[in-house]
């Protein structure tokens, strides 16, 4: 008894390509681009901070002195420390290129990486 017939396998493989391919594609466009983080508290964006390599912070926004935030030389930022029980924001990681996003909902902050030259008029966002 067979599991997979031929037309399975190439309709799986053609999945993976297109994923692999899509994948790439997104790192070609957004990679290198300067980027910036935008901290967001309850959709009011609170900060805007510049991702450029050398510089080795920790800092925390007033409204919720409990999360920590970590911008590393690298030019990476992500959640050090959180009071959330889950602690999924600090599992999230380093974040540095166009698109990702990190949130500790519990304390309802919203972690966003953006072009540094602003938004578009196409570009989809997340914050309503």
């Amino acid at each position: 008894m067979k599991f997979f017939k031929k037309s399975d396998i190439i309709l799986v493989l053609t999945i993976v390509l297109i994923g692999i391919l899509s994948m790439f594609i997104y790192k070609f466009n957004f990679a290198e681009k300067p980027a910036r983080a935008e901290i967001y508290y309850k959709t009011q964006l609170i900060e805007s901070i510049d991702l450029t390599k050398g510089k080795d912070v920790h800092f925390s926004i007033p409204q919720n002195k409990n999360v920590i935030f970590h911008l590393d030389p690298d030019g990476n930022i992500s959640f050090e420390h959180s009071d959330c029980p889950d602690k999924i924001c600090i599992k999230t990681g380093k974040l540095n290129t166009v698109g990702q996003t990190a949130a500790c909902l519990p304390n309802e902050i919203f972690l966003k990486i953006v072009p540094q030259d602003g938004h578009e008029e196409q570009d989809i966002d997340i914050i309503g």
